[in-house]
């Protein structure tokens, strides 16, 4: 098994970031991954005591498709965010300072119109991360198991849709589940793969045309009873990971 892929999303619900390579922390998700967000009107997120709320707190594909329209790149050596978007003036905000924050949480606010919750507020604080889950970790899907879906319902999904940190090749159709409460070495780092990932209405939006066209949650409790694809690992042990690089489970031998 290869690494295929691997994906940051700087911004939750905005675009990915495409690396070659990653040095994954203990403990720690990829580096700048949802690190940001646009915390709607009545969000109760407050950045001086930062806790980990639902999705349906920020701007998200769940609740709002058409953020995947939406061209979005963070700099992280000059601290800027460009967003993008039909019908809207291109934006390069200075998100390190306080009006570089309320230009692009007011740009995000126009680009929603009456889906915005009242005015967005750009959320950010040190050490946090507005992940789907509370706990920091690094999802992971097999390539297999998305054509595997798509091809019960004779639709080929992008595997985009999935929003995953990790795509990876050469399993069998949803192989990661059998990890569960296992290592895996991926690259040169160690991971416990500890969750399934539950899927949401975010899947359903085509991340080319930002509609929603296609029903995954709904497909995968027909096929299966469930709705996850994919699964979540914590990193035990950090260390480099490049495309290319071997995914596989460790040996039970050799945990001792």
């Amino acid at each position: 098994m290869r690494v295929e892929r691997i994906s940051r999303y700087p911004v939750k619900g905005l675009a990915p970031e495409v690396m070659e390579e990653v040095a994954l922390t203990p403990g720690q998700g990829l580096p700048h991954d949802r690190r940001f967000a646009f915390a709607q009107g009545d969000s109760p997120f407050d950045p001086a005591a930062p806790v980990w709320l639902q999705k349906r707190h920020f701007a998200c594909l769940m609740a709002n498709a058409r953020v995947a329209a939406i061209r979005s790149a963070y700099d992280p050596i000059r601290h800027s965010l460009l967003l993008r978007a039909a019908g809207m003036e291109d934006l390069e905000a200075a998100i390190g300072t306080q009006e570089g924050q309320e230009a692009a949480a007011a740009w995000m606010t126009a680009y929603l119109g009456p889906e915005a919750r009242g005015a967005l507020r750009f959320a950010e604080a040190p050490g946090h991360a507005f992940t789907d889950i509370a706990t920091k970790a690094v999802s992971i899907i097999g390539l297999a198991s998305v054509q595997d879906l798509g091809a019960r319902f004779g639709m080929a999904l992008d595997p985009l849709r999935f929003r995953a940190n990790i795509l990876f090749a050469g399993a069998a159709p949803f192989a990661e589940f059998d990890w569960m409460g296992r290592e895996i070495l991926l690259g040169g780092a160690r991971l416990r793969v500890f969750k399934r990932t539950q899927r949401c209405a975010a899947t359903e939006v085509n991340p080319a045309t930002a509609e929603r066209d296609a029903k995954p949650p709904k497909w995968l409790r027909e096929a299966f009873g469930h709705a996850d694809l994919g699964i979540y690992a914590e990193v035990i042990a950090g260390g480099r990971v490049a495309l290319g690089d071997a995914l596989a489970p460790v040996q039970a031998e050799l945990l001792g």
